[in-house]
């Protein structure tokens, strides 16, 4: 069945926690599991598997049933023949690329878990649920890869999966992985690698201008929902838009001081990870060195919580510049650069206490290493 993803509205966004990864594994109590025995508040899933309690449920298991119980052919139940999932090489179309993809995986990692680590959620089984899972992929190396012999080395990294479902079927997804921290996690050069690969790139690399517009826009709301659903008082998806436009277009630091607590805490790409406003401004002025005419987009804002409990959010972000400054990615190319990432919030009395964002650096390498 072919889904098109519509944009979530103001109304599509759950206002408490009761339905939550917290909830459902009990994090922080004595009696916290991955997997509980109580699946949680019955939530309207229609079309689902009648197993499935409520979209956290859903996610939760249908990821270990696949990736830890090795039953991956039931990637057929649970992603439609027609899904697109963009991905850090580019798009792949429909079940059987992921139930390949995940084959191999599990062969290169025998021991592989996908642990949850967050679930932002939001809409329903009419607009379709709207997940961003963080996930802590583990496991050893003990087998052979994409990026070559068995290492048997032990790899920790973050995945963070932005899907839609409906029916039982994930359509649209996209995610980001750590591959740069898992490649210096595997002892590989990390040089040596972007060589290797922008050399003799995976199917789909480079993305074409169509694969661009559609990543930049799936499920993207025609307006922002601050715009056609103005609230007063504090409004997620005005304050996440602004604090990145802020940061990344206008380059305006003072912004952090207004928008982020000081002792912020952050867990970025490529094994970054510190606390405090100093480190994180150097990181973002890192970036935008290299890229002077960064331009970034905020394609697809929501949320969960509220005022007192506070804010999960999920912001997918795309940006476009050109590599004309010298910096982390050495010396000017001058080629021109897609990025496009996703970053989690905590927000606590509107400031934000606490970011995980992912972008797509190892394929920006390789564009910058592309044809040099």
């Amino acid at each position: 069945m072919t889904h098109t993803a519509a944009p979530l509205e103001r109304q599509h966004m759950p206002t408490d926690y009761s339905i939550s990864l917290a909830e459902y594994t009990g994090r922080g109590t004595a009696h916290e599991t991955r997997i509980p025995e109580d699946f949680g508040p019955k939530q309207s899933m229609r079309g689902f598997e009648s197993t499935y309690q409520n979209i956290i449920d859903y996610i939760v298991r249908i990821t270990y049933k696949i990736w830890e119980d090795r039953d991956v052919e039931y990637i057929r139940d649970t992603y439609s023949d027609t899904s697109l999932v963009y991905d850090d090489y580019g798009l792949q179309r429909g079940c059987e690329k992921i139930i390949a993809d995940t084959h191999h995986t599990t062969g290169a990692y025998s021991d592989i878990k996908l642990i949850a680590d967050e679930i932002v959620w939001a809409g329903n089984d009419e607009v379709g649920y709207h997940t961003s899972h963080r996930t802590i992929i583990r496991g050893t190396n003990d087998n052979e890869s994409n990026y070559g012999p068995a290492t048997n080395k032990f790899i920790d990294v973050v995945v963070i999966a932005n899907c839609v479902a409906l029916e039982n079927e994930i359509f649209l997804e996209h995610v980001l992985y750590n591959n740069s921290s898992m490649l210096l996690q595997l002892g590989l050069s990390l040089d040596e690698m972007v060589a290797k690969l922008a050399a003799s790139p995976p199917q789909g690399w480079p993305r074409d201008v169509a694969t661009w517009d559609g990543l930049r826009n799936a499920a993207s709301p025609e307006n922002p929902i601050s715009v056609s659903s103005p609230i007063s008082g504090f409004d997620v998806d005005r304050f996440a838009r602004a604090t990145l436009d802020a940061l990344w277009n206008r380059r305006d630091y003072d912004a952090l001081s207004t928008n982020y607590d000081a002792n912020l805490a952050f867990q970025g790409p490529t094994d970054r990870a510190f606390s405090g406003l100093g480190p994180y401004q150097e990181f973002l002025s890192s970036i935008v060195t290299a890229f002077p005419d960064l331009e970034l987009q905020v394609d697809e804002v929501y949320w969960m919580g509220n005022d007192k409990d506070g804010y999960l959010t999920s912001e997918r972000w795309s940006a476009m510049g050109t590599h004309s400054g010298a910096g982390i990615y050495g010396d000017p190319t001058n080629r021109p650069v897609q990025i496009w990432g996703i970053t989690q919030h905590e927000i606590i009395d509107g400031r934000i206490v606490k970011e995980w964002m992912l972008f797509n650096e190892l394929d920006l390498m390789m564009q910058l290493a592309a044809g040099s």
